[in-house]
């Protein structure tokens, strides 16, 4: 099917961990502002569980829930890996996604830094993918999951902004190749994604003034969106929509399950790795996975399960067997799933069972997280999207997260056939 003129452009933004309780300071800054009065809006979008970027992502373009497209955590299980991987690659999808379909139909894509999109099938591919390995570079982990020839082209024009993966420059860096990308290659479907707020609630808090600041810089981001688009003519034949994957939560202590499945004789070790398991924990934040190698272990794991969870120190709030969470959308392989309880987070490390959150001794632990279940009270995000085939000032109640990526399907006159969620019509116009 190819490309017709009744296809309008579409930009989406993500913007990572920024939720439904922003939107009041968002009203009160001059771009969003700018936006939000003539955008239709959810104020209430349930993110999918676990509510992780990469999980959350992969279900905004394909409409279908972890289980289903396999992005079941952002980490793939290594357990032998200190640091494990993630997933980075399209290859690790299952089905379709919104940017295949719209290359079927014969439309230029572009993705800056979007999630799972190493190796994807996109016309301008800036993916989001680290060096992991010692003997690796950024330089060539990134052209050969990409596009080789545009990524060197807008790192060898804007490389200069970034300083490693810290934001805000990394965001910067974004901006910069995603504008030069709209001016010069007038991509059809573009996917943007930000991570300035996120950064900073996980260093900072999820009130705190850091990541203020952060929301502060995403408005003028925005701003130059929007002036971009009116110098090019653009604002009424493109369709913008700005989204969140999750929100965060305030941590104050970080959890080790896997230092107790040691202690247990269930796991063994060599130095900080997992050198061989029977019961093995896998993080995800707000959330964890407990693997079992041995299906007849489950009672026994169980119980120690339930009396840790009894003990007035625990971070565990609640235990799902592996039914249930593939019920609620998460891996269906897993054996167990634990949520944290407020104020806790879990980590893969096997040397301590638990710490406090002190980032003067080790700035990598988190004052805010994610990864929770997405039904939490204060834990919605949002969606909002402005142009010619949405209807201003129009309110969705509710929706979930798998509900974006048919509705932004519909927008591209596309299908995702196999998506659990549906297309929120409410906030569109009749004729989409």
């Amino acid at each position: 099917m190819k490309k017709t003129e009744k296809t309008k452009r579409l930009i989406v933004i993500s913007l990572d961990a920024v939720g439904k309780a922003d939107l009041k300071r968002m009203e009160a800054l001059p771009n969003f502002s700018r936006f939000l009065k003539r955008a239709a809006v959810c104020r209430d979008v349930e993110s999918v569980y676990p509510s992780l970027t990469y999980p959350a992502h992969t279900s905004i373009v394909t409409g279908r829930y972890p289980k289903n497209h396999g992005i079941v955590n952002n980490l793939r299980f290594q357990p032998g890996r200190e640091h494990p991987d993630w997933f980075w690659q399209r290859r690790f999808i299952d089905g379709t996604t919104l940017y295949d379909e719209a290359e079927k139909r014969g439309l230029k894509t572009a993705a800056f830094l979007w999630p799972v999109t190493g190796g994807a099938k996109i016309s301008y591919n800036l993916p989001e993918i680290w060096a992991n390995r010692p003997w690796q570079n950024q330089i060539t982990v990134s052209l050969m999951n990409g596009s080789p020839g545009f990524q060197w082209e807008v790192f060898s024009r804007f490389g200069s902004m970034l300083d490693g993966v810290k934001q805000p420059a990394l965001d910067s860096f974004v901006q910069a190749s995603f504008l030069y990308t709209l001016k010069k290659y007038r991509p059809d479907v573009s996917l943007v994604h930000f991570t300035d707020v996120d950064s900073r609630r996980h260093d900072f808090g999820v009130s705190s003034p850091e990541a203020d600041e952060a929301l502060l810089r995403h408005d003028s981001r925005l701003g130059e969106i929007l002036d971009l688009l009116e110098e090019m003519g653009w604002q009424d034949d493109t369709n913008l929509v700005l989204l969140g994957d999750h929100y965060q939560k305030d941590t104050r202590k970080v959890s080790y399950p896997n230092y107790y499945l040691k202690k247990l004789g269930w796991l063994k070790t060599a130095g900080s790795r997992v050198k061989s398991w029977s019961v093995v924990a896998m993080e995800g934040g707000g959330s964890c996975y407990l693997y079992l190698r041995r299906k007849k272990d489950r009672n026994r794991v169980r119980k120690w399960l339930e009396a840790w969870k009894k003990r007035p120190d625990s971070p565990v709030e609640r235990i799902y067997d592996g039914k249930e969470a593939a019920a609620m959308g998460a891996d269906p392989d897993c054996d167990f799933m634990l949520e944290a309880a407020d104020g806790w987070y879990f980590q893969n490390g096997v040397e301590k069972p638990w710490e406090k959150v002190d980032r003067q001794r080790d700035p990598a632990l988190h004052l805010g997280n994610h990864g929770y279940h997405p039904a939490k009270p204060g834990y919605r995000t949002f969606f909002a999207g402005a142009g010619p085939d949405f209807v201003p000032g129009a309110e969705a109640g509710y929706m979930s997260l798998i509900d974006e990526g048919p509705t932004l399907a519909r927008l591209l006159g596309v299908e995702l056939p196999k998506a659990d969620g549906k297309a929120v019509l409410s906030l569109l116009r009749e004729s989409r």
